[in-house]
C-alpha cells in the first residue's frame, strides 16, 4: 500500500508543477486575444480587469510630493509685517507695534504656540509697562488674519468634491467601476499623454474632458470591447499645477497649488497682500491677459465668491499698490484699518467694521484727520446727517460709547429699591422727576406697622462724597498723629515709654477707623409722628427702607446693665438710663448722647437739644422709640495719688526757683 501511494504522488506533484508554471503564460495568451475573452467571458462569468502596478506606486509617489509640498507651503509662511498707518493707529490704543518682544508674541500666536502673553514695553525715559499682547487686542487691516495663517496647508487648496466644468488633466487620479460583464476597480493616472489605459480596452485620452462628461467617455470607450456592463467614474488625487503670485504681496514668486485652488488659495499661499499690497486691487492674469479682477472685501464682508475664479497653470496672481486707509476704533463690532475704494463715505467704513456695538453712541462719532495739519485735526461729525461725508486717506474714526455718556439727571429714568413696611417691596424704574412719595406709591402705600420716623434713607452719590471727605479727614488725622509722636521728647524712661505706648494706640486706632465705611444715609427732617416722607426727587440707585415701629430703647456704653429696654409711655432719656444701672464711676455722664431713629443725634453737651427745643439736661428729653442712649467712658484719667506727685514736683521746682533767684539776689 505504501509503495503505490508513493507511486501515485510523483505524477500527481508533477501535473501541480506544470500547472502553476504555466499560469502565466495562460494569462497572459488570454490577455492578447480579444476574442477569446470574450468566449471566455459569456462561458464562466464577468471579466476581472486589474490595475497595473505601476499606476498604484505612481499614486503613491505623487501623495509624498504632495506632502512634502505641503510642509514646504507652511515653512515658507510669512511673518506679520505691520505697516506705518497700522503703527499710527496702534499706538493711540497704547500698543507699540515696533518692540521686538511685542513682533515676537505675535508670531507665536498666529503659529499656534502662544494665544496670550504678557510683554514689557520700554518706552525711551520711562518705566517699561505691562501691556497684553494678543491677536484679539492688536488692530490689523482687515483680511490679515485669514491671509496670515501659517498653518495654512496644501489640504485648503479647493474642495474635496470637483466641479462639472472641471478639465481633466495630466497627473490627475481617475477611479473606474465597472459591474456587469466586466468586473473593475481601478485608480489610473492620466499620462503625459493625457491618457488612460483600461487594462484589456486600451487607451483613453481624458485629458481636457470635463470631468461631467469623464463618464460617458469611458463608457464609450470600453463599450468597444464589452456588453452588457455599467460604469462609474470618480476622481482620486488630483494634480498640481504651479502659478505665480507677484506685486505687492510678503513672499512672490512661484507655488505650486492643487488644480482645484482659487485665487483665494494662491493669496493664502503667498501670505497675501504685504503692508503696502492690496487687498481690492488683485488681477488674474492668463497668457497676458487680465481674466478677472478679485476684491477680497466681497468675500470677507458678504461671502461673495462670484469673483473668485478657478486657477489654471501658469496663472499669475498679482497685487496692486495699497489704496486709502482708514482706521475705526471705539464701540464698533471690529475694529479695524479699512481699505478704501473711490467714492466710500463714512457709512460705508462703519459697515466694513461691523457696525455699531450695543452700546455705541449712534448720534455721534469723532475723526481725525491727518491731511488737516495746519487746522484742527480732530471734528465731531453728527449722525445720520454727516453719515454721507466722504472718507480721506489716514483718517481715524472713533465711535463713542453710550455706557460712558450718562444723560443728565433730568432725563434719566431712575431704579430704586423699596423695603420694609411696604405693600410690594422690590425695585422700581421710576419716571426722572419722580420723588420719594411717588416710590413709595409704586410700592403700594405704607402698611399700619410703618414707622416712617425711622425710615433709612440711603443715596450713591451720597455716600461717595462721605467716602471721599472721610478718607481725607482720615489722612488729616493720620498726619496729626505722626506730627505728634515725632514732636514728643522724654526725660525718663518712664516718659518715653508712654510715648511709645500712645504712638502704637494711635496706631491701632487709624487702622480701626481705616476698615469703617460711610453707609450714604441721608438724615430726612421729621417729625416723631410723621406719615409721610418729604418730597424730595429720587436717583439712580437710592434706597428706602421703612422699618416696623420698634417698642424699645438701646442703652449702651459706660452703665452697669447695656441692653435694649422695653419703652414705657412719656419716659425720658434718664428715665431709660436708670433701667440700665446709670452711668459707672468711670462714665463720662456729660458727654452722654442720643442717636434717634431718624439718623439725629442730641447730646447732652448742647444748650439746646435742637428742633425738638429742649435742653442739654437729658432728664427733659423724651425717649422715643427706636432710641440708642450711649454713655462714653473718660478719658485720660488720673488717681490721687498720680494727682498728688504731680503738683508736689510742680511745688518743688518751683520752691527751687524762688531759692535760686534769692541767692542771686543776695
Amino acid at each position: 500500500m505504501t509503495r503505490s501511494l508513493q507511486t501515485f504522488q510523483k505524477p500527481a506533484l508533477a501535473l501541480l508543477m506544470a500547472c502553476l508554471m504555466a499560469g502565466p503564460a495562460i494569462a497572459q495568451s488570454m490577455g492578447s486575444g480579444q476574442t477569446a475573452s470574450e468566449n471566455s467571458s459569456d462561458l464562466s462569468g464577468p471579466v476581472r480587469l486589474s490595475p497595473a502596478t505601476r499606476g498604484t506606486q505612481d499614486a503613491s509617489g505623487q501623495q509624498q510630493q504632495q506632502q512634502q509640498q505641503a510642509q514646504s507651503a507652511v515653512a515658507r509662511a510669512p511673518k506679520y509685517v505691520p505697516g506705518e498707518f497700522e503703527i499710527y493707529v496702534n499706538k493711540l490704543l497704547g500698543l507699540d507695534l515696533t518692540d521686538p518682544l511685542t513682533l515676537e508674541q505675535l508670531r507665536r500666536s498666529e503659529s499656534g504656540l502662544a494665544e496670550i502673553g504678557m510683554v514689557t514695553q520700554t518706552q525711551t525715559g520711562a518705566v517699561g509697562k505691562s501691556t497684553t499682547i494678543s491677536t484679539d487686542n492688536i488692530v490689523r487691516r482687515l483680511g490679515a488674519d485669514l491671509m496670515l495663517d501659517a498653518r495654512m496647508g496644501s489640504d485648503t487648496d479647493g474642495p474635496r468634491q470637483a466641479p462639472s466644468d472641471y478639465l481633466i488633466g495630466i497627473g490627475d487620479e481617475i477611479q473606474v467601476t465597472a459591474w456587469g460583464s466586466v468586473d473593475a476597480d481601478l485608480r489610473l493616472t492620466v499620462d503625459r499623454a493625457g491618457r488612460v489605459t483600461i487594462p484589456r480596452v486600451g487607451p483613453v485620452l481624458v485629458a481636457g474632458v470635463r470631468y461631467g462628461d469623464l463618464n460617458d467617455v469611458v463608457r464609450a470607450r470600453i463599450a468597444q470591447v464589452f456588453k452588457n456592463f455599467q460604469v462609474s467614474t470618480s476622481l482620486g488625487k488630483l494634480r498640481t499645477i504651479r502659478v505665480y503670485v507677484t506685486g505687492f504681496t510678503a513672499k512672490p514668486g512661484a507655488y505650486t497649488v492643487s488644480s482645484l485652488a482659487t485665487i483665494v488659495n494662491g493669496l493664502i499661499r503667498a501670505g497675501g497682500p504685504s503692508a503696502a499690497g492690496s487687498f481690492r486691487q488683485i488681477e488674474l492674469r492668463r497668457n497676458g491677459q487680465v481674466v478677472a479682477n478679485f476684491d477680497a472685501y466681497d468675500l470677507l464682508l458678504k461671502g461673495d465668491k462670484a469673483s473668485d475664479r478657478a486657477l489654471q497653470a501658469e496663472d499669475v496672481i498679482h497685487i496692486g499698490p495699497i489704496g486709502p486707509q482708514v482706521a475705526v476704533l471705539g464701540s464698533v463690532n471690529k475694529q479695524s484699518i479699512v481699505e478704501l475704494k473711490p467714492g466710500e463715505t463714512i457709512d460705508d467704513v462703519l459697515a466694513m467694521a461691523g457696525g455699531f456695538s450695543a452700546v455705541a453712541d449712534r448720534s455721534r462719532i469723532s475723526i481725525e484727520q491727518l491731511s488737516d495739519r495746519n487746522d484742527r485735526r480732530v471734528r465731531e461729525l453728527q449722525l445720520p446727517a454727516q453719515a454721507k461725508v466722504a472718507a480721506s486717506n489716514g483718517d481715524v474714526i472713533r465711535v463713542f460709547s453710550s455706557v460712558n455718556t450718562a444723560l443728565p439727571l433730568a432725563k434719566q429714568y431712575k431704579r430704586v429699591t423699596v423695603e420694609g413696611e411696604v405693600a410690594r417691596p422690590g425695585e422700581y424704574v421710576l419716571p426722572p422727576t419722580s420723588t420719594l412719595q411717588d416710590a413709595i406709591a409704586a410700592a403700594g402705600g405704607l402698611t399700619p406697622q410703618a414707622y416712617v420716623f425711622g425710615t433709612d434713607f440711603s443715596r450713591e452719590s451720597v455716600r461717595q462724597s462721605q467716602q471721599e471727605n472721610y478718607d481725607r479727614a482720615l489722612r488729616d488725622l493720620e498726619t496729626e498723629f505722626t506730627k505728634y509722636s515725632s514732636t514728643q521728647r522724654a526725660t525718663t524712661a518712664d516718659e518715653a515709654a508712654g510715648n511709645a505706648q500712645r504712638a502704637a494706640g494711635s496706631e491701632r486706632l487709624v487702622a480701626r477707623l481705616r476698615a469703617v465705611r460711610p453707609t450714604g444715609r441721608v438724615v430726612l427732617q421729621l417729625e416723631p409722628e410723621a406719615r409721610q416722607l418729604p418730597t424730595l426727587t429720587v436717583e439712580d440707585g437710592d434706597r428706602l427702607l421703612i422699618p416696623a415701629k420698634p417698642t424699645t430703647v438701646g442703652v449702651f456704653g459706660s452703665v452697669f446693665n447695656a441692653g435694649s429696654f422695653l419703652l414705657q409711655n412719656d419716659a425720658s432719656v434718664d428715665d431709660v438710663m436708670k433701667l440700665a444701672g446709670g452711668p459707672t464711676r468711670g462714665a463720662d455722664a456729660s458727654g452722654a448722647f442720643v442717636i434717634r431713629a431718624n439718623g439725629t443725634v442730641v447730646s447732652a453737651r448742647q444748650a439746646g437739644s435742637g428742633w425738638l427745643g429742649y435742653g442739654s439736661n437729658l432728664a427733659n428729653l423724651q425717649a422715643l422709640p427706636g432710641d440708642t442712649v450711649f454713655v462714653p467712658e473718660q478719658m485720660n484719667k488720673s488717681t490721687f495719688i498720680q494727682d498728688a506727685k504731680d503738683w508736689t514736683q510742680i511745688l518743688a521746682n518751683f520752691g527751687l526757683g524762688i531759692a535760686a533767684l534769692q541767692t542771686i539776689k543776695n
